[in-house]
């Protein structure tokens, strides 16, 4: 462990945080946590969420101006400049007031194609080569960086940390749960068509349950906009939770189903498997953490034939599931990250040798 410091020491690392998703905003929370569990005092400046704009170009480049602002604010506050600053996501570090870690799900370079990454992709690429240490969620993000991120020892895979959020329900009374923050690229549509289909049946799937689908993190406003009908039987709409609600129906769930045009992580999906969900997904492009332990734990839930792959779970789902589910979650707990960000990250960060 590092050695102590008196308690009006400078700050050790800074992290600004975009948080323009819950999934981000928690991933921050843990960084924190992990590295104040290991002696470093840590900070969080959040950028302020920017007013909606039409294109993505436009919204990254917002954000990027509000992630420098929260950066340039915390920084002017300190006593002392901190000794580092971890950027998460690279649009955050895209507009930097000074260089410093980034850490990433996934890069412009995949995830903004064509004209939706005109102006970020290069500056990314500039930003990425500058960085004294990349922090990238998962080697598929790290394999979408470009080249010179990849090149020499500056980049550490450091996976955003998955713990059960409590003890399983005794009973799972809701048959299946999905989270749509973003109808569209969650594939919400797909989704909803395979659950009306496996419905229209009439069949009853075998271990009981309230034969409904609830969707979380989207309200029935969203699903409008998106085009998506906001109720229909045998699909309830929750809306937005707070965290520790949502995991709790995770809990009470068989199945998490979902079909992403494209998944930059997944923390949604490995949240469920940590509480105990079957997971049903289409395959999708990206650096979907979650893919290739499903595949591992039952292949033929993974599928572009949704409905098939709801009909195999409901009805014929493998035993051992849920056991196996969390001992292949082992590399995501708390623990293993604590060690990684002991033995690996703060060494690189500041200026010390753990022990």
């Amino acid at each position: 462990m590092p050695p102590d410091r008196p308690l009006d020491r400078a700050l050790d690392v800074l992290i600004v945080s975009l948080g323009s998703t819950a999934g981000l905003r928690k991933a921050d929370e843990e960084l924190r946590d992990s590295l104040t569990r290991a002696g470093a005092r840590v900070e969080i400046s959040r950028a302020a969420t920017p007013s909606p704009t039409r294109t993505l170009m436009l919204t990254d480049l917002a954000w990027a101006r509000a992630a420098r602002a929260a950066a340039s604010r915390a920084l002017a506050q300190q006593r002392s400049q901190p000794r580092a600053i971890v950027y998460s996501s690279t649009t955050a570090a895209l507009l930097w007031p000074r260089p410093g870690a980034i850490r990433f799900d996934a890069p412009s370079a995949g995830n903004r194609p064509g004209r939706h990454g005109l102006w970020q992709r290069p500056l990314e690429r500039r930003r990425l080569e500058q960085a004294p240490l990349l922090l990238p969620w998962s080697r598929g993000g790290l394999a979408e960086a470009p080249g010179a991120a990849r090149r020499g020892n500056r980049a550490l895979v450091l996976p955003v940390s998955v713990e059960p959020s409590g003890p399983p329900e005794p009973v799972r009374d809701i048959t299946a749960i999905t989270y749509a923050a973003n109808p569209v690229k969650k594939g919400l549509d797909r989704v909803l068509a395979a659950w009306r289909r496996v419905r229209e049946d009439g069949s009853q799937p075998t271990g009981g349950g309230t034969g409904e689908l609830v969707v979380a993190g989207a309200a029935a406003g969203d699903l409008e906009e998106a085009g998506l009908p906001a109720g229909e039987d045998g699909v309830r709409v929750v809306g937005p939770l707070p965290h520790d609600e949502y995991r709790a129906l995770l809990r009470r769930a068989r199945l998490f189903v979902c079909a992403p045009r494209r998944e930059d992580y997944g923390i949604a999906q490995l949240e469920a498997l940590a509480d105990g969900c079957l997971l049903v997904t289409t395959p999708a492009p990206g650096p979907y953490a979650a893919l290739s332990i499903v595949r591992e734990l039952d292949a033929r839930l993974v599928s572009d034939d949704l409905e098939g792959a709801l009909r195999v779970a409901l009805n014929d789902p493998h035993p051992g599931y849920t056991a196996r589910a969390r001992e292949a979650l082992a590399p995501f707990a708390r623990k293993a990250i604590d060690r990684a960000v002991v033995d690996q990250v703060l060494p690189r960060l500041l200026d010390y040798e753990a022990t």
